[in-house]
């Protein structure tokens, strides 16, 4: 196992904890501005990553996914989440179009990192930053960054219960077809675990040319 293969790897663990973080947290503030203290009472509206670990999401997948790489095998690109942020729908004043915009918010706040993470490589040095982005300095840690938020804002508009584009289509659903659309998010585990193991070619050449697009405008 070769030394730039650790700092990749510790590179896509250093990116995507806080990143899968800010992103549930972002749901918790959205749905407290809202009308909806839920995540507050839970103790959810922290930064404190252990608030948020969930134990399939962010620590079982995302290291079964780096796994080939530990061993200088090229694998699927890393994903990972963190346990969902509890929301009462109840305490909303208009719930369907407001769970909607709960869940966008997610996938935006990872285009807002990944930008933030673009906007780092260009004061680090532009092109020159970005020809080293494979190196293990700051400017490839940055590019990892980049990369791991550009396919968490991607992966998670996917409309796959319990991903927040579901939640987006359950928006405009009939009654009897949004219960059963949302039932399927006791599932999630499960439909992750198809995804990535069992279909990933599938879903990744959907999602591959939006991710390689959002990098190019980003980086470059």
């Amino acid at each position: 196992m070769s030394f730039e293969t650790l700092v990749t790897v510790a590179f896509f663990i250093g990116a995507l904890l806080p990143s899968i973080v800010l992103h549930e947290l972002s749901h918790g503030i959205a749905a407290d501005r809202m009308g909806d203290g839920t995540a507050r009472a839970a103790g959810r509206l922290t930064l404190n990553p252990i608030a948020h670990i969930d134990p399939f999401g962010t620590v079982i997948l995302p290291g079964l996914l780096l796994l080939p790489r530990l061993f200088g095998q090229a694998g699927t690109p890393v994903f990972g989440y963190a346990k969902p942020m509890p929301v009462d729908t109840r305490n909303l004043r208009d719930p369907d179009r407001q769970m909607m915009w709960i869940a966008l918010v997610g996938p935006l706040t990872n285009l807002f990192l990944a930008m933030l993470g673009g906007l780092g490589l260009r004061l680090a040095g532009g092109g020159e930053a970005l020809a080293a982005a494979q190196g293990p300095g700051l400017a490839g840690f940055l590019f990892v960054f980049v990369f791991v938020n550009v396919l968490l804002a991607v992966f998670n508009v996917l409309p796959i219960p319990p991903l927040d584009g579901s939640k987006v289509v359950a928006r405009f659903l009939p009654g009897r077809a949004r219960n059963v659309y949302r039932s399927m998010e006791q599932y999630g585990a499960l439909f992750l675990l198809v995804i990535f193991f069992l279909f990933p070619g599938v879903i990744f050449s959907i999602i591959d040319p939006v991710v390689s697009g959002l990098l190019e405008l980003i980086v470059r």
